[in-house]
């Protein structure tokens, strides 16, 4: 069985190919190459030994993707494609709604054309807004407050209005918290082309020597010591929640929301201590006013999952960081 893996080049694609391949299924990539490289392809086939399909093209291209799900016999699709970073949203919000939906508009035009009606969605935790309880679950209220949150939001409005109209599409949204680390073989992992903007990155970079310090953004918030606290998901754990979800979308027809998250959260100082620990390093930082619209703590209750999916995260903090170490020293970060 064939998936299609939009946006496959990049981070969480490869890793989702990676575990697809594991579990025996095939995986297509079609990526831009805006914020990857082909040279991931080579990667992914000396994890996997199996060889793998590209496709360089925009999403937005329908009659590209159309062709690339006919060609390649694609039975579902995996759309990871898309802009991600908050702060960049706000200052660019048309590129942003003109990647996530009108992108996300295009692929469905093109699976509808080719009857392929097997979804799985990259979402986001950022579709609940201001927390108003805490661990958040799949009942939480959603309402974004920035330009990324509400594309993800409008997309996923536009999937369960598709669902409504049709009774054979199979469609779920995988809320994402905060993906970090790498692969155990330390071929594939997260190395921003641009400058990086989460906080794992950061600080790689700064432990590297490529960054001269880590900026925190508050250290007055009411929790454990004053610094923001997210949850954090090996990128692996996330993967094998695609394939999890894959494998109940072929027993499950209709529009299904999962959090992917371990359910605990850490503060930005016990994320930096974790590192300092696993890489001998010190990690300067300076301390700066909180950003405006930052919360003091968001986490999830990943309880659906377990219960549908039988899935949860395996790996701990110690483990996310020291995976991010390791591909950062690798002959893979250039």
């Amino acid at each position: 069985m064939n998936i299609l893996l939009t946006g496959g080049s990049g981070y969480i694609g490869s890793h989702v190919a990676v575990s697809l391949a594991e579990k025996g299924y095939g995986a297509v990539l079609l990526d831009n190459l805006t914020n990857s490289t082909a040279d991931v392809v080579s990667k992914i086939e000396e994890i996997t030994k199996q060889r793998l399909a590209l496709v360089v093209a925009d999403v937005r291209d329908t009659a590209t993707v159309r062709a690339a799900l006919r060609a390649h016999d694609v039975s579902a699709v995996i759309h990871l494609a898309g802009l991600k970073a908050v702060g960049d949203s706000i200052e660019k919000p048309i590129e942003y709604y003109a990647n996530n939906v009108q992108g996300t508009i295009s692929l469905l035009q093109a699976m509808q054309a080719e009857s392929v009606k097997m979804l799985i969605f990259s979402g986001s935790a950022t579709v609940y807004g201001l927390p108003q309880y805490l661990p958040l679950d799949e009942h939480h209220p959603t309402g974004a407050t920035n330009p990324y949150g509400r594309s993800k939001l409008q997309v996923e409005e536009i999937l369960r209005d598709l669902v409504r109209s049709d009774s054979n599409w199979r469609v779920a949204s995988l809320r994402y918290f905060n993906p970090v680390g790498a692969h155990e073989s330390m071929r594939i992992g997260e190395w921003p082309r641009s400058s990086p903007t989460n906080l794992l990155p950061i600080i790689m970079q700064v432990a590297t020597g490529r960054l001269s310090e880590l900026q925190v953004f508050g250290n007055d918030y009411e929790t454990i010591d004053g610094t923001g606290v997210r949850d954090y998901i090996h990128v692996s754990d996330l993967a094998e929640g695609h394939v999890a979800t894959l494998d109940y979308l072929h027993q499950n027809s209709g529009w299904h929301t999962f959090n992917l998250g371990t359910g605990k959260g850490y503060s930005v100082f016990e994320v930096l201590g974790a590192f300092e620990r696993v890489s001998g390093r010190k990690i300067p930082y300076k301390v700066s006013q909180r950003r405006p619209g930052d919360v003091a703590a968001c986490y999830a209750n990943p309880a659906q999952a377990l219960a549908k999916l039988n899935w949860q995260a395996q790996r701990d903090l110690v483990e996310m960081c020291s995976s991010a170490w390791g591909f950062a020293q690798s002959d893979c970060v250039k």
